[in-house]
């Protein structure tokens, strides 16, 4: 197979939660600019159907809102994505996430309740009610594919007081192993991307004051940029990554595997 097909998503149809901004804007531009049909799903409508409409100037994308924070609006989000592509989704993306840090003496409930509820509820809601759909579109040599967003937090202890989100992290790395030997019979894989720095909304603050620490403490020197992450969602859902299922894959500039 020529390398421009082996890497190929063109055509292919994409589902990105949390796509209008961060970490999910990134695997979202670069899934249109790679000819990818694509809808977008984060919690605030306004936000989203601006940030589709500017990539609608460079390909597909369309917008659809929901909080998958709750079983219902999964299942919604499901069956509208599924009514949009004909019942078919080649690429499930679950990115959409929250964060709480604070001390732990002050740690709340409410913190556990907020992070878990979407960042593994929400996956798994939303990769059971597509199942179908994913499996209309996966073939033996063509798997339809799950991407799951988890963090290198989830691999390591983190800088930071964050228990619910590092707790969070690690149950979807585990989930995906799961959900991938449980999903390889309905010709569907699954695996995380373990992101380590980016520029994001989340990352804000934390790259305002120990930007150029992070920096210092990663082996390649730099905080990632948004084709890092882009490329490697493109090879999970390409041919190259076709026989790709239960894995995590730390996009971190060696921060956690070298450490």
């Amino acid at each position: 197979m020529p390398a421009a097909d082996l890497f190929s998503i063109q055509g292919k149809t994409a589902l990105v939660t949390g796509g209008s901004r961060g970490i999910g804007l990134m695997i979202a531009r670069g899934f249109v600019e790679a000819g990818a049909r694509v809808v977008i799903s984060s919690r605030k409508a306004d936000v989203c159907d601006q940030v589709a409409e500017e990539l609608g100037r460079i390909g597909e994308c369309v917008a659809m809102p929901a909080d998958l924070s709750t079983a219902d609006e999964c299942r919604r989000l499901a069956a509208e994505v599924s009514n949009h592509f004909d019942g078919a989704l080649d690429i499930l993306v679950n990115n959409a996430g929250a964060n709480w840090g604070a001390p732990l003496a002050e740690f709340p409930d409410s913190a556990w309740d907020r992070v878990l509820d979407l960042n593994v509820k929400g996956v798994f809601h939303l990769t059971q009610a597509l199942v179908p759909s994913l499996a209309a579109a996966g073939s033996p040599a063509d798997p339809a594919r799950v991407i799951n967003i988890g963090s290198i937090d989830g691999l390591r202890v983190p800088e930071f007081e964050t228990y619910s989100y590092s707790a969070s992290k690690a149950a979807v790395h585990h989930l995906t192993r799961v959900l991938a030997k449980r999903l390889a019979r309905d010709h569907i894989t699954v695996n995380a991307i373990a992101p380590g720095p980016f520029e994001s909304k989340m990352m804000a603050a934390t790259l305002d004051a120990f930007g150029d620490v992070i920096r210092a403490q990663c082996p390649l020197g730099r905080i990632g940029e948004p084709d890092d992450m882009a490329g490697t969602a493109i090879f999970l859902s390409s041919r190259a990554g076709s026989y790709l299922t239960g894995a995590v894959i730390p996009v971190d500039g060696g921060i956690a595997t070298t450490a």
